[in-house]
């Protein structure tokens, strides 16, 4: 396997788990948040999928998202976790293309300049920090069930 096919694997593996937690969520909960200043359930699931597009904008522009960047998410109103992902999936099929299109060489010379945040990032390394970003929230979400003491999907097989 070449590198972007684990990257891809890695990404397709995360968001198969992601889906199977997100689509576990009774819908009476979409809206429920641990307290005032953290996101909703349904936020979260929105965040991890806006959160893709932007990082795909980020990898393009090689650093800044830029002034003009206008989410496709932006004013969209939530209903239901099936229309989040249903919605994001053209998003995500542009996304894995544009993965699958580096070379070897393109993960360890492209530079991701981030210099508002004060990061500097070789392309491969970027793209890993991606999927974490959508694993840190699978787990908040799961926490959220525990803590609502609603019975979790089973991710972990």
């Amino acid at each position: 396997m070449t590198s972007t096919e684990i990257i891809i694997l890695n990404y397709e593996e995360v968001r198969r788990r992601s889906i199977k937690l997100w689509t576990g969520i009774p819908e009476e909960f979409y809206n429920w948040q641990p307290d005032p200043h953290a996101m909703t359930m349904i936020e979260m699931v929105r965040h991890v999928l806006e959160g893709e597009h932007a990082y795909h904008e980020i990898i393009e522009r090689r650093g800044s998202i830029g002034d003009d960047y206008k989410s496709p998410w932006e004013n969209r109103p939530y209903t239901t976790i099936a229309d989040e992902i249903a919605f994001a999936q053209p998003y995500r099929q542009r996304y894995l293309e544009m993965v699958r299109s580096f070379s070897e060489q393109d993960l360890s010379q492209i530079e991701i300049v981030r210099a508002a945040l004060g990061q500097r990032r070789k392309l491969g390394d970027f793209l890993l920090r991606v999927a974490y970003h959508e694993s840190v929230h699978c787990g908040n979400i799961i926490t959220y069930l525990r803590t609502l003491d609603v019975d979790r999907p089973k991710i972990w097989d």
